[in-house]
C-alpha cells in the first residue's frame, strides 16, 4: 500500500464517520501531512449543486434518479481525486460503498448497473483502505434527535438504515485486511484513539 493512500470513511446516518474524518484531518494538519478531504456527495462546484438536489427535503427520486445523481456527483469529483491520486493522502467521508450500501442494499437497484456506472466512471482509482462505523438504532435515532436540521435522508424508517447497515457489513466482508469496523457505540474518545493508530500503520 502507498504511504499515501486513499482512505474513505463509511457508514449510515450518525454512525461517527464524518466526525472522526474531521479528527483525522485535525491530526494531519498538526503533523503538517499533506492530505486532501472530499465529502460526497459534494466536494467541489458541480457536485455540491448536485448534493443540494439529493438531500433537499421536498426532492421525490426515484431509486435510479438518486443512483445516477450522486454518480453524476462522483464525476464531477474524479479528475480531482486522480490529480492529487498517490501525491497526497485523500480523505473521503462516503464513496463507492455508500452507493452499493444504500442504494443496492437499501433501495433494491441492481448491483450490476451500479457497477458498471463506477466502471466508467472510476477507471483504474482504487480504495486502498476503509473505516466502516457502525451503529444500533437506539443510538443512530437519539443522534439524528439532536440534529438542529434534517436532510433527506436522514428521514427514512429505521428498518431502512438496518438494511443499509448489513450492507455495509456485507461489502467489507470482501475486504479481507482492507477495512476497520469502529464501533461508535463505544466510547468516542476510545475510537478516536483506534482510528489514529491504524492512520499511523496506514501512512507509514
Amino acid at each position: 500500500m502507498s504511504n499515501k493512500p486513499v482512505i474513505v470513511f463509511e457508514g449510515i446516518e450518525c454512525s461517527g464517520k464524518s466526525l472522526h474524518i474531521k479528527n483525522v484531518c485535525k491530526f494531519f494538519k498538526k503533523k503538517k501531512i499533506p492530505y486532501i478531504y472530499l465529502r460526497e456527495p459534494g466536494g467541489s462546484k458541480n457536485s455540491e449543486i448536485i448534493r443540494k438536489l439529493i438531500l433537499n427535503k421536498k426532492s421525490n427520486f426515484n431509486q435510479n434518479t438518486d443512483l445516477f445523481l450522486y454518480s453524476a456527483s462522483r464525476s464531477e469529483n474524479i479528475q480531482k481525486l486522480k490529480k492529487f491520486h498517490k501525491k497526497k493522502i485523500i480523505l473521503i467521508d462516503r464513496f463507492i460503498d455508500s452507493t452499493i450500501a444504500y442504494q443496492h442494499f437499501g433501495f433494491g437497484v441492481d448491483l450490476n448497473l451500479i457497477k458498471k456506472i463506477h466502471s466508467v466512471i472510476l477507471n483504474d482509482f482504487k480504495i486502498d483502505f476503509t473505516f466502516l462505523n457502525i451503529v444500533n438504532s437506539k443510538n443512530m435515532l437519539s443522534r439524528l434527535r439532536k440534529r438542529n436540521k434534517l436532510n433527506r435522508y436522514d428521514k427514512f424508517s429505521s428498518k431502512f438504515y438496518e438494511k443499509v447497515q448489513k450492507g455495509y457489513l456485507k461489502i467489507v466482508r470482501n475486504k479481507k485486511n482492507k477495512h476497520l469496523i469502529v464501533d461508535s457505540n463505544l466510547e468516542l474518545k476510545k475510537n478516536k484513539e483506534i482510528i489514529i493508530r491504524k492512520i499511523n500503520d496506514l501512512i507509514k
